[in-house]
C-alpha cells in the first residue's frame, strides 16, 4: 500500500468540505451503515468511549490501526491511513 502519494478522493472531500480526521471519517462509515457507537464498538472490539474518543479526535489513531479498522469496515484503507 502507498501511502506516499495524495490520494484524489481524500483531496476532494478536503476540498468540498473542510478539514476531514479519521475520526470523522469513522463516524460517517457508522452512521452510513446505521450502527450505534455501542454497535460499532462492538464491532470493532473496543469500548464504546473509545470509540466516541476517536470519533471526536480526542483519541489519535496510528496508521496501522486506521489500515485494520478501515478494512475490518470494508472502508479505503488508503483515505483512512491518509487521514490517520
Amino acid at each position: 500500500m502507498n501511502t506516499k502519494k495524495p490520494n484524489k478522493l481524500s483531496h476532494i472531500l478536503k476540498k468540498n468540505l473542510g478539514p476531514i480526521s479519521f475520526g470523522s471519517f469513522l463516524r460517517g462509515a457508522r452512521a452510513s451503515k446505521d450502527l450505534s457507537q455501542v454497535e460499532m464498538a462492538r464491532f470493532l472490539g473496543i469500548t464504546k468511549s473509545t470509540l466516541c474518543d476517536i470519533e471526536k479526535s480526542r483519541q489519535t489513531v496510528s496508521p496501522s490501526l486506521a489500515a485494520k479498522i478501515a478494512k475490518k469496515c470494508k472502508l479505503s484503507e488508503v483515505v483512512a491511513v491518509e487521514l490517520a
